[in-house]
């Protein structure tokens, strides 16, 4: 943390009176401003960050720098830590990486940029010719690279913290990063000789109660992966499973003038899309992810309740469809 040189001994006090803190440093660096080092559990960090915030962040030369630690030794055991968790005035601990660190790597991947709308095509178009090829490694390898894991993230992420202009900025990525995929899909399919009895494109145009399941477990599992600080790269291949060949299959056959199976196909699309971002929600709110004020805490708070009566409704739309198809 950089701030003025004579508020040394407040940033000390603070240190010293948080029992989350570790270590403390401080070093002047002119006579103008001086650094401050603190070493703390990730797990713990919030409280701590949110305390600095609301102390420092007045001052002109006020930096707030997170860094993660990769190892340590000697090679301490954990103690073991109270089940019991308490609300503190300064905010809620959250249990992985603290807001600011997330909210930082999640907008980043949210952000429309060539690179995503370049991936987002490539993913299209290998995930079509893996559907048509009836080859399960190459619509692993679409996985892989489609970027579909930041966007519905960040959009769970600015529900939970009532933040409407990551939300519109995520909204929109989506929404392109679809779109696009489609387009690809139909052109593909309009070019392409398309056998609708393959396997993969099969599997996609019969939907069933199961599908819901894997997509509330990988919306959950790709918000679970950011909230730790945990390598989204293998996560984000489980999110794309349940959106990309999906969305191929759906422009495959609506390209080849198969309506109804496409329209089935993107039955199963929606129905993930929705998933993911409901588990997502609520993933962020079992993690304790919330605004550091009161006051926007209680505006998430409304936002999050909205969000989830849209997504659950939509998906009780959708599961209502399914079972009429399948089971009636």
């Amino acid at each position: 943390m950089i701030i003025p040189a004579e508020e040394q001994d407040k940033a000390e006090r603070i240190a010293e009176e948080d029992d989350k803190v570790f270590e403390f440093w401080k070093e002047e660096i002119s006579e103008e401003k001086a650094v401050v080092k603190l070493l703390v559990h990730a797990e713990k960090s919030q409280t701590i960050i949110d305390k600095l915030k609301e102390e420092f962040s007045h001052n002109d030369p006020f930096r707030l720098l997170l860094f993660r630690v990769e190892a340590s030794l000697p090679v301490e055991e954990e103690e073991e830590e109270k089940k019991e968790e308490k609300e503190e005035e300064e905010g809620k601990e959250t249990a992985g990486v603290s807001r600011e660190e997330l909210y930082t790597e999640v907008k980043g991947q949210s952000e429309l940029s060539r690179v995503y709308v370049l991936l987002t095509v490539l993913a299209a178009v290998v995930a079509s010719i893996g559907v048509l090829q009836d080859d399960v490694a190459v619509i692993v390898g679409a996985m892989v690279i489609a970027p579909m894991l930041g966007p519905n993230v960040g959009l769970s992420l600015a529900t939970t913290l009532a933040d409407i202009d990551l939300a519109k900025l995520a909204a929109k990525t989506t929404v392109l990063g679809i779109a696009l995929s489609f387009l690809v899909s139909i052109v593909l399919g309009m070019m392409l000789e398309v056998d609708p009895a393959t396997t993969q494109i099969e599997a996609r145009t019969s939907v069933d109660l199961l599908h819901v399941v894997l997509a509330l477990s990988a919306g959950s599992a790709g918000t679970l992966a950011y909230t730790k600080g945990l390598s989204s790269a293998v996560i984000g291949v489980m999110v794309a499973i349940a959106l990309v060949p999906a969305i191929a299959a759906s422009g495959l056959l609506i390209g080849t003038g198969e309506m109804w199976k496409g329209f089935n196909a993107f039955l199963l699309f929606s129905i993930n899309l929705i998933c993911i971002n409901l588990s997502g929600v609520l993933t962020f709110v079992a993690q304790g992810f919330e605004p550091s004020t009161w006051w926007e805490a209680d505006k998430a708070r409304r936002m999050t309740k909205k969000a989830l009566l849209l997504w659950i409704s939509l998906l009780g739309i959708l599961i209502a469809v399914i079972i009429y198809s399948q089971y009636l």
